[in-house]
């Protein structure tokens, strides 16, 4: 995502000002747990009024009332069988539950790391830049919040660079192979167990496919069935975890390998287009596997349950097309175009998305306040900003693609979040940088080596795309997540984190 025009606003409505106010903080939290709790309520009610009516029953009232039954024992076990049966009915008859078994995320060797200096004299030594695009690299890279250990493939970082098929293969096979290698050891699936491939990556895209590089690797069984997504951009990822939802909800006893990840090599920008130059600045090596499942049994080993996922696609509107474009500059240089109308178009999608995200996740508490507002200002032509809905009463964690610093100001800002909720989105773009639609799982392996996953625990990925898209799944704890026991991309230096990220850090 791009890191420029950082003023334009993502979502134009603010949370009130009362808000801030600490009496009606508390008297929000209280209203909040009265409706969260409402049942609950209402049963401990119900049993404190007829507990006076059963405190007048005596031991022989008792006795009669078993005799009763001892005598029509057939009507007993009818009762019994017919709510075996019912329930029996609705859990067969109920869409097939998408267990998360487990993800793993590649982190590259040592030697592929890149920090910044070594990626501006990189970039001098190309000859491929003038001094003003060097020093427009350099402006990105001090404002972005990328650190010192990203990684980049070889090929761009040699000198000089080597942007060939041949190395976007290797660099490809490095990824998912590393990826799903470490998944398979995590979940000890055999790979001829996989029923469904789904592999994204937007912009390469070979011949044979990336799904077929797996299958070649692994001798998966022939009626595997595989999907290969392309052009989708950085949201690609929570499509194919719907795409595998889709599937696994009509193929029982089945299992699905999602691979996503973003190749470098052959999109690396050698022109000079600044609209283009930001992507070199802020996109780095990296990719992730998960495992899905729809067998009842696993969701004794998994990690996660698949609530919701909401797609929001604004493609019909030019502007929002337009917005993120691969096209060739001047000089015929291809390269990935950063239009200024990025930050309001992702604002819109935003927007959009958690419109229908919301009756699917909030509270009924938060529900109710927001069907009051729009009330008031549709019905009753009232003069009142709209309600953002408090999300943090809805979900635990926040995986939010971190596509730049700016993005993920904005959306702190405008949902209210705070330093807590956004640090795993930001030590992940310091720390690795943006890895396309793997960033999410980069993210959710910070929480979860931050021993932050209880059980019952919810959590909420955003991850935005070209076209334009923004996109939501909604994840359910099963189990504490205990990180001793986890092979995590974070396990040997979570302790360093969270650091401080300055807003403007010199070169």
């Amino acid at each position: 995502m791009s890191e420029t025009n950082q003023n334009s606003p993502l979502i134009q409505s603010k949370l009130p000002d009362l808000k801030q106010s600490m009496t009606l903080k508390y008297v929000k939290l209280g209203y909040h747990y009265l409706i969260t709790h409402a049942m609950l309520l209402f049963l401990s009610l119900f049993v404190v009024l007829i507990s006076p009516c059963l405190s007048t029953l005596s031991v022989q009232d008792l006795h009669d009332i078993w005799g009763y039954m001892h005598f029509n024992l057939i009507f007993v076990f009818l009762c019994i069988a017919l709510l075996v049966f019912l329930l029996t009915l609705y859990f067969l008859s109920g869409p097939l539950p998408i267990y998360l078994v487990d993800f793993s995320c590649y982190k590259a060797e040592d030697a592929r790391q890149c920090p910044r200096q070594i990626f501006m004299d990189c970039a001098s030594m190309t000859g491929a830049f003038t001094d003003q695009s060097l020093e427009f690299q350099r402006k990105i890279l001090e404002r972005s919040g990328l650190g010192e250990s990203t990684y980049l493939p070889e090929a761009v970082t040699r000198i000089p660079p080597n942007p060939s098929m041949a190395e976007a293969r290797k660099e490809a096979e490095a990824v998912m192979i590393g990826a799903v290698e470490e998944l398979f050891q995590k979940t000890r699936v055999k790979p001829k167990d996989i029923g469904f491939l789904i592999v994204n990556c937007s912009l390469f895209n070979p011949t044979p496919s990336l799904a077929a590089m797996v299958i070649n690797h692994y001798n998966l069984n022939g009626n595997i069935l595989t999907y290969n997504l392309a052009g989708m951009g950085c949201g690609a990822g929570l499509i194919s975890i719907d795409l595998a939802k889709e599937l696994l909800s009509v193929h029982p006893n089945s299992y699905a390998l999602i691979i996503s990840m973003e190749n470098i090599t052959l999109n690396w920008y050698f022109g000079n287009d600044r609209s283009m130059l930001v992507s070199n600045c802020l996109f780095r090596m990296g990719g992730a596997a998960i495992l899905l499942s729809n067998k009842r049994w696993d969701r004794f080993r998994s990690k996660y349950q698949l609530m919701h996922t909401v797609r929001t696609h604004k493609g019909a509107d030019d502007k929002s097309f337009s917005c993120i474009t691969q096209r060739e500059d001047s000089t015929g240089r291809v390269g990935v175009s950063l239009s200024k109308d990025l930050m309001t178009v992702a604002g819109d999608a935003l927007k959009t998305n958690i419109t229908i995200l919301g009756p699917l996740a909030l509270p009924m508490s938060e529900q109710l306040i927001f069907f009051a507002n729009l009330v008031a200002r549709k019905v009753f032509k009232m003069k009142m900003k709209p309600y953002i809905p408090d999300f943090k009463l809805a979900f635990d964690h926040f995986c939010i693609h971190a596509g730049g610093r700016a993005v993920l100001d904005e959306i702190e800002k405008n949902l209210q979040l705070t330093d807590w909720h956004m640090e795993p989105s930001r030590m992940t773009l310091y720390r690795f940088g943006n890895t396309s639609s793997s960033s999410l799982w980069f993210e959710l392996a910070y929480i979860e080596a931050k021993g932050r996953i209880k059980r019952g625990h919810r959590l909420w990925q955003i991850a935005f795309g070209s076209g334009f898209k923004c996109n939501s799944a909604v994840w359910k704890a099963l189990r504490k997540v205990n990180p001793e026991k986890e092979n995590n991309p974070w396990k040997d230096e979570i302790h360093q984190f969270p650091v401080d990220v300055p807003k403007f850090s010199a070169i």
